[in-house]
């Protein structure tokens, strides 16, 4: 069964701010069948370029869950957070 993902690299700017965000997360997820698989500070460059030293990665049952989770009102509501907090890429992926 495939799986979908949304991959986050992050630079954190305001770690109050962000300790505030990342605690209110995990429960907009859950009505989407979303779930976090990492969160994580890079450890070594192995290659290439990273300008973000953090990454998030959320695992969801299909990517209809992660544009229906990310439109919802209660993740809308936290963008405003997200964007005060860190500078945040995301993308989503099929696999």
């Amino acid at each position: 069964m495939s799986r979908a993902y949304v991959v986050g690299n992050v630079t954190i700017r305001d770690a109050e701010k962000w300790a505030q965000y990342v605690a209110e997360v995990p429960a907009t997820l859950t009505p989407w069948g979303g779930e976090i698989l990492l969160r994580g500070r890079q450890a070594a460059l192995l290659a290439g370029q990273a300008p973000h030293r953090n990454l998030v990665v959320l695992s969801f049952p299909d990517l209809d869950s992660i544009n229906r989770w990310y439109a919802s009102a209660a993740y809308q509501a936290l963008i405003p957070l997200r964007d005060d907090a860190a500078t945040v890429d995301l993308a989503a992926y099929e696999a």
